[in-house]
């Protein structure tokens, strides 16, 4: 099919609910495939109205983690309901689930009996830790992730506890991670003809976002890596600047690489400070971070006279790494954003006009439109129609004995 997108024609089921399976399932949806998700009858997954702040409308919350999918309902504590899904197992590519562990096995879907339905299938399933781990049977969601891998720890102020951080990384990040995992089986499927099965821990994956600190941590003689704050260990200038007008979200990062001393030269003819670079005390990068407090003093004084956006535009403009700190109003509004698609406005079929977070990745053959996420059970009668041949009426009894 020409123009067709990456994924077109890979069917996936999405037995996953809030957000790091959900992550991993909207990729997928970007990238072209068919994604639908399958719900219990009666409410939908808890992401749809635990997060609502209108009984009538999914959250904003789902919204953002199940665009381009559609939805069906079945009810897999009974027979029929597992019936229902035994079949559909035979018809798609790839069954992704990150329940409670066990819960799918106990239901009586483990990997040897999807493979048995479909020897093709990938069956991925994200779990909070290792099925090989003592911790195996623990419930997780984003921040118990992020306190047992690392990236709480190496987060926060050097004298200050462990701070979470506010990107969820343990649940998002461990979707994108899965996704990697789903394309490889895709590609590696081309060669030998069968599935396989994916497993990925949330624990886990949060120690691949923190390999530099960790490689620090390695190479230490001794103790813990002492967390730094905004700061980068051994470079100055390397943190937050306030600016102009003093607004708790008004301030500016700027680096000056110790790997490139023409940053730093760059740096201090624009604030207007070339008196700096005759300073002995700041001769390179170690003598600059050893009297950090002047670097600082220097920038800070010319930072406050200035906005954010000026600040970036300026020094960034000189070739010097720098920028601006905006917040989540700011980004929703973004207009660069939105005309590059990065931030979409979609009408979404009960809240009307939403803004939200659309795919980084820019593909020269493939493009997929940002779709709203779909409404509980919208595609019931579309799925089990074409999927596996059942009329509107068989669809319509189906729900009356709420299989469906």
């Amino acid at each position: 099919m020409e123009n067709a997108p990456a994924l077109h024609g890979i069917k996936v089921l999405d037995l996953t609910q809030f957000e790091a399976g959900p992550s991993c399932t909207e990729a997928l949806a970007w990238f072209g495939a068919d994604v639908v998700k399958v719900e219990e009858p009666k409410r939908g997954e808890p992401g749809r109205w635990g997060f609502s702040d209108r009984p009538d409308a999914d959250a904003h919350y789902f919204i953002y983690y199940n665009l381009n999918k559609r939805s069906i309902t079945c009810n897999l504590k009974s027979d029929e309901g597992k019936a229902l899904l035994t079949r559909l197992i035979g018809k798609v590519d790839v069954v992704i689930e990150n329940m409670a562990p066990g819960t799918f096995a106990r239901l009586g879907f483990d990997y040897a009996r999807l493979s048995e339905i479909n020897p093709r299938v990938i069956f991925a399933q994200v779990k909070g830790f290792s099925p090989d781990s003592p911790q195996a049977n623990y419930l997780a969601f984003d921040m118990i992730a992020q306190a047992t891998g690392g990236t709480m720890a190496v987060n926060g102020m050097p004298d200050g506890p462990p701070i979470k951080p506010g990107a969820t990384i343990g649940d998002t990040g461990t979707g994108m991670l899965c996704c990697m995992g789903i394309l490889a089986a895709l590609f590696q499927r081309n060669t030998t003809g069968r599935g396989q099965h994916i497993q990925i821990a949330m624990r886990d994956a949060m120690l691949n976002y923190c390999r530099t600190p960790m490689s620090r941590q390695a190479a230490r003689k001794e103790g813990v890596l002492p967390r730094a704050g905004n700061t980068i260990l051994g470079t100055s200038p390397g943190g937050l600047y306030p600016c102009k007008p003093g607004g708790p979200d008004d301030h500016c990062y700027i680096f000056a690489s110790r790997g490139n001393e023409e940053h730093w030269r760059r740096l201090a003819r624009v604030i207007g400070r070339e008196d700096l670079l005759q300073d002995p005390r700041l001769k390179d990068g170690q003598s600059r971070y050893e009297n950090r407090t002047v670097v600082d003093e220097a920038i800070s004084a010319w930072t406050r006279q200035h906005a954010k956006e000026e600040v970036m535009e300026r020094i960034a403009g000189a070739g010097v790494p720098c920028g601006a700190v905006f917040n989540t109003l700011e980004l929703l509004q973004d207009e660069d954003l939105l005309a590059r698609g990065i931030m979409n406005k979609i009408q979404h079929p009960v809240r009307g006009e939403v803004t939200v977070t659309g795919f980084p990745i820019k593909m020269s053959d493939s493009f997929v439109p940002v779709k709203p996420s779909p409404l509980h059970g919208a595609d019931n009668e579309a799925i089990y129609g074409a999927w596996l041949g059942y009329s509107p009426e068989e669809v319509k009894k189906l729900r009356a004995r709420e299989v469906i």
